[in-house]
């Protein structure tokens, strides 16, 4: 009696642990991960370093692309680029004196002196052909001739030299090499005053992207170094969710799939869409209370949502994340 009384024992317990096993693990709901919120802050700071003036925005405010953020002594910049360009501008007038003629002036004397030439062969070449003449009667010498001719090919020369001096005085009064340079110069002081007035508008930062001041770092009055992160943005493109799979479900997470991504109060059908899956495995995070990912290997994947959806969640966030087939 007794033995069939535990005989029948063992099948009760056996058929219990049977039904355990199918109805208890085997009926489980639909497959989810645990995460949270994160996000890629664009930390803004100076080039230069130099004093914070002035401030344009405090935490919280929601900023646009090119929006003022805060300023910078400038003071230096501003009597560089003065400095600059007044730099560029001599060098502009030098190359345009090297590429001028000479003063009205000298030009009309040289021109002048032309002219004078020009008679003075004239009476020359006139005595010449009257000697010419009186020497078949005999009232001029040969030896007059001989000299006035002289004098004729003398008076050509002075006028080619006085032309050749006109050229000269209507000639740019720098050489070809010495424009060349100049002009050299010139490209040079230009590249300096870009770059002091760059310098000076670096005083002036601009928001780089659309979001929101997630924190203000420093003060008016601080002294920063170039790169000293002085406010903290958060463009809503930078929220992103992280999330563990455990390693069973990892060949169905792929980038590029499509998530359900649910929060405490957030409104149902939020999609994200996985845009990273770790190549490397993890234990499981402490803080994913889990039973049926507690220590075993996890992944660490990503996925971001939708951009007009992004600014529902919160860095730091809990989320859970579903496989697209199993969203809500």
């Amino acid at each position: 009696m007794n033995q069939r009384i535990l005989v029948l024992a063992l099948i009760v317990a056996a058929l219990a642990v049977a039904a355990w096993l199918y109805f208890g693990r085997g009926a489980r709901g639909p497959e989810e991960w645990q995460g949270y919120a994160e996000a890629d802050f664009v930390k803004v700071g100076p080039t230069q370093q130099g004093l914070v003036t002035a401030l344009h925005v405090q935490r919280g405010d929601r900023v646009v692309k090119g929006a003022p953020l805060f300023d910078q002594d400038d003071t230096m910049e501003r009597a560089a680029v003065d400095q600059a360009a007044r730099l560029a501008q001599q060098s502009k007038d030098q190359l345009a004196n090297l590429k001028s003629p000479a003063k009205p002036t000298e030009i009309a004397q040289a021109e002048a002196n032309l002219d004078d030439a020009i008679a003075a062969r004239g009476k020359v070449q006139v005595d010449l052909q009257r000697n010419q003449t009186l020497l078949t009667s005999g009232a001029a010498t040969a030896q007059l001739v001989d000299q006035e001719k002289a004098d004729l090919a003398s008076a050509e020369a002075k006028i080619a030299a006085a032309e050749a001096a006109v050229k000269q005085a209507q000639a740019p009064l720098g050489r070809s090499d010495e424009v060349l340079g100049q002009t050299s110069a010139v490209e040079a002081a230009d590249a300096a005053l870009a770059q002091a007035r760059w310098r000076l508008a670096q005083r002036s930062v601009a928001s780089p992207v659309a979001g929101v001041v997630a924190d203000v770092l420093a003060q008016p009055g601080e002294t920063l170094d170039a790169g000293a992160p002085v406010v903290s943005l958060l463009p809503p493109e930078n929220i992103f969710v992280r999330f563990f799979v455990p390693e069973p479900s990892l060949p169905h997470v792929h980038p590029g799939d499509a998530v359900g991504l649910m929060c405490d109060n957030c409104p149902p059908d939020l999609m994200g869409t996985v845009s990273f899956v770790s190549p490397q495995a993890e234990y499981t995070p402490p803080f994913i209370y889990s039973e049926s990912t507690r220590s075993k290997f996890v992944f660490l994947a990503e996925a971001r949502p939708k951009p007009n959806e992004a600014t529902l969640f919160n860095p730091g966030q809990p989320v859970t994340v579903k496989p697209r087939a199993a969203s809500p």
